[in-house]
């Protein structure tokens, strides 16, 4: 099969933050290597197209916080139809349109097949695009898994909150009564995140952000801090929270290192820090709560109310001469189509 190939293994301690990637031939190649073979509770997937997440550049960079395998497909996340599988839910998902992310156990999205746990994979309804197929799990479902942790009418802090995870977290706040306070490094998304629903948006680079941050703290008293840039900002975010306080990372937008400023606030004001990843959440979360977010995400993207924008479509065999044009779009999700010239 085609698929583009890691051209490293382990980690890195060089690379640039995702959103400052602009050409991927450094680390990955095109290549053909055998169909992977699917083992116990996994299924073998025919993938139709797959999506160019953050998460990705950092990872082929060497800097997320899976290891590479050089020679292995890349990519997380994309959409196709099961074409076989070993064990009881594979066996009724064959033939079945689906969302996937490839796993540590599984193989990468940026091929024609990829292989994935059958316990994370979604069937999908037929009115799904495969645009929004192949983007449903990475952002909409770890929307609605996060926005989930907070408590009904209570409040919650969101850092990266102009990306796309972050446009699905501000309606998803304000129709579920939770209160969103939206974190972005400039002047222009602002009004467009409060009309989608932030209850508050911050500039974290203007002079007087932490003064309009106390102040936000002190009126909602938000007790999770939903972090994908894990950097210096954050830290300052999470020491000026008040008791019981989490810091959750999902992502690490930023090379700068974060630095607990108060240690002793995690003794004696209960704060903690902690990650998340979906996969897990997965794998963990029972069937009920698993298929009640599974059903909202989807009729989100059926009704209208969430839909995916594509800034560019790239055919794989062409994705490591076609992407440095396509990553300098700013707005939108980078489709790599499979099977196309």
């Amino acid at each position: 099969m085609h698929a583009l190939l890691l051209k490293a293994d382990g980690f890195s301690s060089t690379g640039v933050p995702a959103s400052d990637l602009k050409d991927v031939a450094p680390f990955v190649e095109h290549g053909e290597v055998p169909v992977p073979v699917p083992g116990p509770g996994q299924v073998l997937i025919r993938v139709r197209a797959s999506m160019v997440n953050p998460s990705d550049l950092s990872f082929i960079q060497g800097n997320y916080g899976q290891p590479r395998v050089k020679g292995a497909p890349a990519g997380f996340e994309g959409v196709g139809e099961v074409v076989d599988g070993k064990g009881f839910m594979a066996a009724r998902l064959k033939g079945k349109r689906v969302s996937f992310v490839a796993g540590p156990t599984g193989s990468g999205a940026w091929a024609e097949y990829a292989v994935a746990d059958a316990a994370t994979v979604i069937k999908l309804r037929a009115d799904i695009r495969d645009e929004d197929g192949a983007a449903m799990i990475v952002n909409p479902l770890t929307a609605a898994a996060m926005v989930g942790m907070v408590p009904p009418n209570g409040a919650f802090v969101a850092s990266a909150a102009a990306s796309q995870l972050g446009k699905l977290m501000a309606p998803l706040a304000r129709d579920t009564n939770r209160r969103m306070i939206a974190l972005v490094r400039r002047d222009a998304p602002v009004a467009a995140l409060k009309e989608l629903g932030a209850a508050h948006v911050l500039n974290e680079t203007a002079p007087d952000f932490d003064q309009a941050l106390a102040k936000v703290l002190a009126a909602e008293k938000p007790k999770l801090f939903l972090d994908a840039v894990s950097g210096a900002v954050s830290a300052r975010v999470f020491n000026a929270m008040g008791m019981d306080a989490r810091w959750v990372v999902y992502g690490k937008l930023t090379p700068e290192p974060p630095e607990i400023l108060e240690p002793g606030k995690l003794i004696f004001m209960r704060k903690r820090i902690e990650g998340f990843w979906l996969v897990t959440w997965m794998r963990r979360t029972g069937i009920f709560g698993k298929l009640s977010a599974i059903r909202d995400v989807q009729s989100r993207f059926a009704d209208g109310r969430w839909k995916t924008d594509i800034s560019a479509r790239v055919p794989l065999r062409k994705a490591v001469a076609d992407l440095p044009k396509a990553l300098r779009q700013t707005d939108g999700k980078i489709m790599i189509e499979i099977g196309q010239a």
